[in-house]
């Protein structure tokens, strides 16, 4: 998938730090200073939606998108509407902390719910995981780096009437095969934390509509976007 990175410095290369003659750090590359800054720009700013809402890396998605993904989620699409997800004691209690109080950083949650760091990250990773919680920007903190705060992505993003369940994978699918190129099942999973068989049936599924092509190469079957307009 494109990365902040690639968007930032128009490479797929990682060159992040500045050092000294001796190979020792000095300080961040142009290019990664302006990518550390924006991941938390981005979201303060309501210009991506960014958490780790697709697996245990940082995604950012782009708002357009955002009542495509949360589609899948089941729920309505409003800030409370994580009272009907099956979550954790603990879970639920920091989305609770969150609607009562608005955006909170980790250190404010341990304090609202009387948990350890280890417990209200676990839960916050969860929540964010689930589209419960998302990323609302930097907090300044009296001592060492800033803390991310994070607030509900229903009232981050209002959300419109959602899509289908159905239509919004085939959507989604097709955002990242787009962006991607090429892409085997495998990817596609990897992605947007899907099962292979939930990959493997939608790529199916965007074939027979005619808004992708497979083809095999040594036995691995590989799927690309059709252009528009061109059906055979």
């Amino acid at each position: 998938m494109p990365s902040l990175w690639q968007a930032v410095s128009g490479r797929l290369d990682v060159d992040w730090a500045i050092r000294d003659e001796q190979g020792a750090y000095v300080s961040f590359t142009p290019e990664m200073a302006k990518c550390w800054r924006w991941k938390d720009e981005l979201p303060e700013k309501g210009l991506a939606c960014v958490g780790k809402h697709l697996g245990r890396w940082s995604a950012l998605v782009a708002p357009r998108l955002v009542p495509v993904l949360y589609a899948l989620t089941g729920r309505q699409g409003a800030p409370q509407d994580f009272r009907d997800a099956e979550l954790s004691q603990l879970q639920r209690e920091v989305a609770e902390a969150v609607l009562e109080g608005g955006p909170a950083t980790g250190p404010e949650l341990r304090t609202l719910v009387g948990a350890d760091k280890k417990q209200v990250d676990a839960a916050v990773i969860v929540l964010q995981r689930t589209l419960v919680l998302t990323n609302s920007g930097l907090v300044e903190q009296k001592q060492g780096w800033g803390a991310i705060a994070v607030d509900l992505l229903a009232r981050r993003f209002p959300l419109p009437a959602l899509p289908d369940e159905g239509e919004a994978r085939l959507e989604l699918a097709a955002t990242v095969l787009a962006s991607c190129g090429e892409l085997s099942a495998t990817d596609l999973g990897g992605a947007l934390g899907w099962r292979l068989k939930r990959s493997r049936e939608t790529l199916g599924a965007l074939v027979d509509r005619g808004e992708a092509r497979s083809r095999r190469e040594e036995g691995l079957e590989l799927w690309s976007a059709r252009a528009p307009g061109i059906r055979t």
